[in-house]
């Protein structure tokens, strides 16, 4: 019987490593794939400065509230269903969004936040848990192809808004619904295969609280003040390329570009993560790319693009780094999940008021100098958290 069942095996790790990549292909595209058409939304609906604002920072309180929740319903329902639950109100999410009103605009985008939310945490559980020993190369990998498809929403939704006949911003937001609805249905087999048994505990194992480990702190820190100045980044670069002298037709093709060089930069990370244990040296590597980039945007703003992509490299990197280390610093997949719900938690709250912020001290200086030194400081702080985070141990 053994050679029967070995393929079977087989065959679900297969099925089980594409519905990872396919769900992560959407947990970064529906968000910001609206940045390029957010001009048109607000021509379209007559949308005030500080609603269309609310557009990109309710994502991210989303994420933030929806973070702890995510390990909790998994423990109690178990990661593929929880897992299943998020697609579908994804899939939903993304139907009301594009539906044309205003109210529903406003409500799927919370409910994509959502969905979104509960896909981030619960990735790196479910990596810890059925494959322990290749965690960054599918870190790296599931990364890989969240900033793919997150450059290419960048990307078409311009065309896709000009090819629709009306108000063609709705077909752009609908746009990634067709990689949700595959998410889905590759997902479903997960549904019916038995979950693989976790490795028995000690009688004295039990779940340590994460909130008071000092490395969960340092782990928080460092995803949670490179995602901060990402989305402070990702959120104003259009403005930052307008003022530098770009057309506005190319403003969203830079945009998806640094989107995918988030996440290119994943494959020589990969190699150097599996050959060291100590990640210390990587991690403010990943965080002096990314001061490099914002030094390049205050000296020499009109080679932005450039700055930009390099941007994208360091604060993917950094995001990879930072995912790897929920994985790699626990000891088991309940522990994964806290550490993910509280990363991403912190993190997306700072985060949130990031790109508001910057943009009023942006106004008030009337210029980037002020907002890229303040993102610089950031910068270099997150690259002292990941000296810290780095270091080769686990959560007590």
């Amino acid at each position: 019987m053994a050679p029967l069942s070995a393929p079977s095996s087989l065959s679900r790790q297969a099925w089980l490593v594409a519905g990872i990549l396919l769900i992560a292909s959407n947990l970064r595209g529906p968000v910001t794939g609206v940045a390029p058409v957010l001009d048109m939304i607000r021509t379209s609906l007559d949308l005030t400065a500080a609603q269309a604002g609310l557009l990109t920072t309710l994502p991210l309180l989303a994420f933030a509230a929806g973070s702890p929740i995510a390990a909790l319903a998994a423990r109690r329902h178990g990661l593929e269903r929880t897992l299943m639950a998020a697609l579908l109100t994804l899939v939903a999410g993304l139907c009301l969004r594009s539906s044309g009103a205003t109210w529903a605009l406003f409500a799927g985008t919370v409910l994509i936040g959502g969905a979104i939310a509960f896909g981030n945490v619960l990735l790196p559980s479910l990596l810890k848990r059925d494959f322990p020993g290749r965690i960054a190369s599918l870190t790296s990998a599931y990364a890989l192809t969240m900033g793919v498809a997150s450059g290419l929403a960048s990307m078409i939704a311009v065309p896709l808004a000009l090819w629709s006949a009306g108000p063609g911003w709705p077909l752009a937001l609908f746009a990634p619904v067709v990689l949700a609805v595959a998410s889905a249905l590759i997902w479903l087999p997960q549904l019916r295969a038995p979950a693989p048994a976790a490795a028995p505990a000690g009688p004295a194992a039990r779940p340590r609280p994460v909130w008071k480990s000092a490395l969960a702190w340092q782990i928080t820190l460092f995803l949670g003040l490179n995602s901060l100045v990402y989305y402070i980044v990702s959120s104003w670069l259009p403005s930052m390329l307008h003022d530098a002298g770009y057309p506005p037709g190319s403003t969203g093709s830079v945009h998806g570009m640094l989107q995918i060089a988030s996440a290119v930069v994943g494959l020589p990370l990969l190699a150097l993560v599996r050959r060291v244990r100590d990640q210390r040296w990587l991690a403010v590597g990943c965080s002096g790319l990314s001061i490099v980039a914002l030094l390049g945007l205050l000296a020499a703003p009109s080679w932005a693009a450039a700055w930009a992509i390099l941007y994208g490299c360091g604060g993917g990197a950094s995001i990879i780094l930072g995912l790897a280390f929920v994985s790699l610093r626990v000891g088991n997949a309940q522990q994964a999940a806290a550490l993910s719900g509280m990363a991403q938690a912190v993190g997306y709250l700072l985060a949130a008021g990031g790109p508001t912020a910057i943009g009023a001290v942006h106004d008030m200086t009337g210029g980037w100098t002020v907002a890229l030194l303040i993102c610089l400081v950031f910068a270099c702080a997150q690259a002292v958290f990941g000296l810290y985070a780095g270091r080769h141990r686990q959560l007590a």
